[in-house]
């Protein structure tokens, strides 16, 4: 059906990254069998017998499984994918008897949360599409479809911050004010801050209006910009249905955001009243919406979102302007930046930092602002790499490609430095990753496996160390902090992609893979497969077989969602069996490797691969020339015009 490459080149001495990528499979496939039978019940439910006194929690529980099925896609284990719906079907039960779902999706909260939460449906809709078809239009059309209550199509509005399935749950808090702990405010501040008067003595949280009455007033209604992050949701049912309602719901949705960050020079404003007006209930300002600029995290949410919603808009339209709705604020950031030592800066996310920095907390580098207030510009942060990387990813441009370029010459410390850490967001690891894609560490494919597997190590530590605790609701990130499922390194390198954006984004590749025989997604036992190059005119791809005695075929496919044409492939071959030498010679000769090239003209190409033997492809790719969908290679493809 497809165009087929077979593999000639022996494999004779495996390389140090193949080898290391098959060994971290394999302790993947055990640590979350571990995680399962030690944290888990039998429907897949967490063990959990507390309850959920608030408003949040929800993306708490999701989170725990949301690389489990993308770890599945990625060629994990056979049996994960139905263990990862069995953990969504029995966390959602958990969370409908505690009260916080209703018809299996949130009542009412932040996008910032619901993005967390939605990762794990979206990687399953992305594994097994004809089985989370339902529940994908169902989820979609709370925002699609104006009836439910979310959208308002005249304002082109989400209506307000907290949003969901529960129309009757309103404003931003249950009770007389936001539950906002002693904690929190230390890091964060209070939203509304210009409400009291400077050196005015703090009232008490249930009196205080920048937590209680005026924040309901000015913050509980109409739409806040880490809402974009909920076309997303849309995207996910037009890569399923490819209907047209979702197309349209992100052209006019993120469409008004694009008009407003237009009119704002550029910089994407956080909040519109319920008339339509940006800073309608905030005195005018476009800073200080729920999850916005001004509280709690400025651009850690904003940005995300805003990322979100942007590839939506260009993926479902072909259209690459909307990527200017982000452009414009992320170097305003940047150019607000300074040179200084974390240890030196205002930030807000220090316990991001001072793992992620190690030993650089102390290294002057570029710090920029991710707030926005009365007062200006602050809480300086290093860059967070993923919406850069995001960018340059979708475009390979001159100009997003010149950012990173940037970016980097102002760093202090040497990108090259790979440190074992698992973030939140399980990313972190974009400027190594970079460095090596422009050839400045060839070594970064066995840095970066090692330390993938330092953190699953550590994590069957801690779980052995928790695994008969009754979990607290205070402390319900524990589950979080116990998954030992890492993927980054595997997307990086197998699927040349970055780690997908955690508040809610969708996965980006330039290549996936799927099992010829077993007929499934994924890289089959065996085999490795390294991206060296993400360039579309020189997109490099390493496959290995590993095994000595089976063989193995692979089909690639061209983007996450078969989004560009492969139009053709130069990849080695050795015609000479002679490598192999006479009887009685005691060594081998080296291979003589020539190149050769094919023709594919669509998605997809197999490769065959016989036992122990490697192949190098340079796939010329012509980026997003069909619409985008979770169609795959063993669907029935339409016929050719003659």
């Amino acid at each position: 059906m497809y165009p087929v490459i077979k593999a000639s080149v022996p494999l004779l001495e495996p390389p140090g990254w193949a080898t290391a990528q098959r060994q971290l499979f394999d302790l993947l496939d055990r640590a979350w069998r571990t995680f399962a039978k030690e944290f888990t019940g039998p429907d897949g439910r967490l063990n959990y017998s507390g309850e959920l006194t608030s408003r949040d929690g929800v993306d708490d529980f999701y989170e725990v499984f949301f690389n489990w099925p993308q770890l599945y896609l990625l060629g994990g284990a056979d049996d994960l994918l139905a263990e990862s719906e069995r953990h969504w079907e029995g966390v959602t039960r958990q969370l409908t008897e505690l009260g916080m779902l209703k018809d299996e999706y949130e009542r009412g909260y932040d996008w910032f949360h619901q993005g967390e939460s939605l990762l794990l449906f979206y990687f399953l809709c992305m594994a097994a599409p004809e089985r989370w078809t339902e529940r994908a239009r169902r989820f979609a059309d709370l925002y699609v479809e104006p009836r439910f209550g979310n959208y308002d199509p005249e304002h082109r509005i989400i209506r307000r911050p907290h949003n969901g399935s529960d129309p009757d749950r309103t404003g931003l808090f249950d009770g007389a004010s936001y539950p906002w702990l002693v904690k929190e405010a230390e890091m964060y501040g209070f939203p509304l801050d210009w409400m009291l008067p400077a050196g005015a003595a703090e009232p008490p949280r249930d009196q205080d209006p920048r937590l209680s009455t005026e924040m309901a007033a000015r913050m509980g209604v109409g739409d806040t910009a880490v809402n974009l992050a909920a076309s997303g949701l849309a995207l996910n049912a037009f890569l399923l249905t490819g209907d047209t309602r979702y197309k349209g719901w992100i052209e006019q949705y993120v469409g008004a955001w694009r008009e407003r960050a237009a009119a704002n020079g550029g910089v994407i404003p956080d909040n519109v009243a319920p008339d339509g007006r940006v800073g309608g209930l905030l005195d005018g300002r476009w800073y200080g919406g729920h999850y916005g600029w001004s509280w709690p995290h400025g651009w850690y949410s904003v940005g995300h979102a805003a990322i979100v919603g942007a590839l939506a808009g260009a993926l479902v339209t072909g259209d690459d302007s909307y990527l200017d709705m982000v452009r414009p604020a992320l170097d305003q950031v940047i150019d607000q930046g300074k040179v200084m030592a974390f240890t030196d800066a205002d930030s807000s996310l220090q316990s991001k930092w001072t793992v992620q920095l190690a030993e650089d907390v102390r290294t002057p580098t570029l710090h920029v602002p991710f707030r926005f207030a009365d007062r200006g510009w602050f809480d300086y942060n290093p860059m967070l790499m993923a919406v850069p990387t995001a960018l340059y990813h979708h475009t390979s441009s001159a100009e997003d490609r010149e950012r990173i370029e940037r970016l980097r010459a102002g760093s202090g410390y040497d990108w090259r430095t790979v440190r074992s850490f698992r973030s939140k967001e399980e990313a972190g690891h974009e400027e190594p990753w970079l460095a090596y894609l422009a050839g400045d560490d060839p070594d970064y494919p066995e840095k970066i496996l090692a330390a993938a597997q330092a953190q699953v190590r550590h994590r069957l530590a801690r779980m052995e160390r928790y695994r008969d605790w009754d979990v607290p609701e205070a402390d319900i990130h524990l589950w979080q902090q116990s998954n030992p499922v890492v993927t980054e390194a595997l997307v990086q390198l197998t699927w040349g992609g970055p780690q997908v954006v955690y508040n809610g984004g969708l996965q980006q590749a330039r290549v996936r893979y799927y099992d010829a025989e077993a007929r499934r997604p994924g890289l089959p036992a065996s085999v490795s497969a390294l991206v060296s190059s993400i360039d579309p005119q020189a997109t490099v791809v390493e496959l290995v077989n590993l095994d000595p005695e089976q063989a193995r075929s692979v089909i690639v496919q061209a983007g996450a969602f078969a989004e560009h044409t492969v139009r053709s492939v130069t990849h080695t071959v050795c015609e000479d069996p002679g490598w192999i030498g006479d009887l009685y010679d005691y060594g081998h000769r080296a291979p003589t490797v020539t190149s050769a090239e094919r023709e594919v003209g669509g998605p997809w190409f197999q490769v065959d691969l016989p036992r122990s033997s490697t192949v190098r492809l340079t796939l010329r790719l012509d980026l997003r020339t069909a619409a985008p969908s979770y169609r795959t290679p063993f669907d029935p493809q339409p016929p050719v015009a003659s």
